[in-house]
């Protein structure tokens, strides 16, 4: 639970990156009451100050905004896809609580969720029930039979008219949905639970095994139904997609983000670019941050994924398509304590300045497309007055050494989201 029962927190003598600067500023105090940034100034007199406050010594040290994964899977972040499969939803929702917390002190304050049962996590969080990042929530992702959200066992199908739903359809992990009637009900429903933005399959994955990696998946006029039901209640839909097929199905029917497009070609990108969709890419690599896969059919696929990662950042940088980090970290609590490591490997592609920017401010861009489905109504992704108090207190400078982000345990002294403190190595 939060550390601070003071209504205002003082941050002195720090170093400022906003979030939106490639310079890091002259020291500042930062003074912070409620849940909101309330001024930043040379020096804040104690006098002035007629109420309880929590006084940070910051030493000079870098306070930034705190971090946003724009690709988290609370629910399936950690758990082996087998014990999502099996086990008692009341127990994923148990190590998904866990989960979250641990994102919230790797520095990740907020979270764009795109796939799974999480808004009682989310309304847990929020309540202070548990502690975690603020979840931006997709709901179940929405997918076609035969497509990348469709794990069903074999003997599971053919499914009639009127026969029950898949375990994993009646937790709210996927919706399977075919036509465009049965895709607008699937995405009110979701909107109906409080997405915040909705998620659908347009196109084969790696780690499902029904479809292969180059299927374009729905038509465009079933993703145009979900992208009505999103426009409609003034939000948006973000679709997975790989190659310039798929992705390019998805842009005609309107949608606002494309989720990875590693297998992404020039003309996609410029069409990208032209029509101001943004693009979430993963740095997936064959590397340690590789996900584990037992099936070979899973790993041929992600090796063309892995191959196509440099070609991907490439492209985004000529176009200057607007980019989002995120992890798409699954199964595997060593992978998921990674995140910050993976922020890191993003200097393959940009400047440190461009990278953590991406995860601060440009990534709240992102987030803010939900419009009145946002959540946390308020400014994210930047240090400056009246933005919401999601900030981090690093013991170095980020913007010389990104690194400092791979020990979040050692590096990030303080912790704030929404103006509590949630860790502080400071305190006496």
């Amino acid at each position: 639970m939060a550390e601070q029962s003071s209504n205002a927190t003082l941050f002195q003598n720090v170093r400022i990156f906003d979030g939106k600067n490639d310079l890091i500023s002259a020291p500042s105090d930062v003074l912070v009451e409620g849940s909101r940034i309330a001024r930043i100034s040379a020096t804040t007199p104690v006098s002035d100050l007629d109420r309880h406050v929590t006084f940070v010594a910051g030493g000079g040290r870098v306070l930034m905004p705190g971090l946003i994964d724009a690709h988290w899977h609370a629910m399936f972040a950690t758990l082996p896809f087998v014990a999502l499969t099996t086990a008692d939803v009341g127990y994923a929702n148990l190590a998904a609580g866990q989960e979250a917390e641990a994102t919230l002190l790797r520095g990740f304050t907020a979270v764009r969720d795109v796939g799974g049962p999480v808004f009682g996590l989310k309304r847990a969080i929020d309540e202070g029930i548990v502690v975690g990042p603020r979840i931006y929530p997709s709901g179940a992702f929405i997918s076609q039979t035969s497509g990348h959200g469709d794990f069903r066992m074999p003997y599971e199908v053919p499914r009639a008219v009127g026969d029950p739903l898949s375990y994993l359809e009646r937790v709210g992990i996927s919706a399977i949905a075919d036509s465009p009637d049965e895709v607008r009900l699937r995405a009110r429903e979701q909107l109906r639970q409080g997405a915040s933005q909705l998620k659908l399959m347009a196109g084969g994955g790696v780690a499902s095994h029904f479809d292969p990696i180059d299927a374009t998946q729905y038509t465009e006029a079933e993703i145009r139904a979900a992208v009505e039901a999103a426009e409609n209640w003034g939000t948006y839909v973000t679709v997975h997609a790989y190659t310039p097929h798929s992705i390019r199905n998805a842009v005609a029917a309107g949608v606002k983000c494309v989720e990875h497009g590693q297998l992404i070609d020039e003309p996609t990108a410029e069409l990208l670019a032209q029509h101001e969709v943004w693009l979430s890419l993963q740095p997936f690599l064959d590397d340690e941050d590789a996900i584990p896969l037992p099936d070979p059919e899973q790993r041929r696929k992600a090796g063309e994924v892995f191959a196509g990662t440099d070609t991907a950042y490439t492209l985004a940088n000529r176009y200057g398509i607007r980019v989002a980090f995120g992890t798409d970290t699954l199964f595997d609590p060593r992978l998921a304590a990674r995140q910050g490591a993976q922020l890191a490997k993003l200097v393959r592609w940009y400047p440190t300045a461009g990278v953590l920017k991406m995860a601060t401010s440009d990534n709240a861009e992102l987030l803010a497309l939900s419009g009145p489905r946002n959540p946390y109504p308020g400014k994210l992704g930047v240090v400056e007055e009246g933005a919401l108090a999601d900030l981090l207190l690093v013991d170095g400078d980020p913007m010389q050494n990104i690194r400092l982000l791979e020990d979040p345990a050692t590096n990030l002294l303080v912790i704030m989201k929404d103006g509590q403190i949630y860790k502080n190595l400071l305190a006496a």
